[in-house]
């Protein structure tokens, strides 16, 4: 890219600045399309997505256990914080935790043979 000349400049200035506006029209309209993920849900529409009872999901709140969102005495949820929660406490298989080991093993087998290398042991 050429650099500009200051004759040139007001015109770069003014094409950045439709850009910006462009951007920001994008972005503002994206926003204002919810998706379905961030439906608000109400308690109700929470533990049916749980598959749990609306005390199970009381006793949740209290012990800030599940993400919420309250309203004078009314709560609400975001049904993607709830998937995000859900997807949180995923417990990894055996293969994985098996692959993981061996990964750990290897990279401490590797720096250590670093070190014994470097310091002539």
């Amino acid at each position: 890219m050429e650099p500009l000349t200051f004759d040139q400049l007001p015109q770069a200035v003014s094409k950045l600045q439709d850009k910006l506006n462009d951007i920001e029209k994008l972005l503002l309209e994206g926003h204002q399309q919810p998706t379905d993920s961030d439906e608000l849900l109400n308690i109700k529409d929470a533990a049916n997505l749980l598959n749990l009872s609306v005390p199970t999901i009381y006793g949740k709140v209290c012990r800030k256990e599940i993400p919420v969102n309250k309203q004078g005495k009314r709560l609400y949820f975001y049904k993607s914080e709830l998937i995000s929660w859900i997807k949180s406490g995923r417990k990894k298989t055996a293969a994985e935790i098996r692959q993981e080991a061996e990964q750990l093993l290897a990279y401490h087998k590797r720096k250590t043979n670093r070190y014994t290398e470097s310091s002539g042991l």
